[in-house]
C-alpha cells in the first residue's frame, strides 16, 4: 500500500478506478479511460485497483460499489 500511498501523493493528478473482475460495468471502463488517459497525457496519471485483491485500499477510502472513479 506504501506503492499506492506515494503516487496518490505525488504531484500528478491521479483517477483511481475501483473495479473487480466479476464486475460487468467494470469492464467498459477500460476505453473509456483510455480516452481520457489520450486527452490528458502525461498531466494525469490512471490507476486500476481490484477491490477484491486490494480489500485494505477499497475500506481505507469506503468503496462500496464498483466501479468508483475518484480523483486524489
Amino acid at each position: 500500500m506504501s506503492k499506492f500511498t506515494d503516487i496518490i501523493n505525488g504531484n500528478k493528478p491521479v483517477l483511481i478506478d475501483f473495479s473487480a473482475e466479476w464486475c460487468q460495468p467494470c469492464r467498459m471502463m477500460p476505453p473509456i479511460l483510455k480516452d481520457v488517459k489520450k486527452q490528458l497525457g502525461d498531466r494525469i496519471r490512471i490507476l486500476k485497483i481490484d477491490v477484491d485483491r486490494n480489500p485494505a485500499i477499497a475500506q481505507k477510502y469506503q468503496i462500496r460499489s464498483v466501479p468508483t472513479l475518484m480523483e486524489r
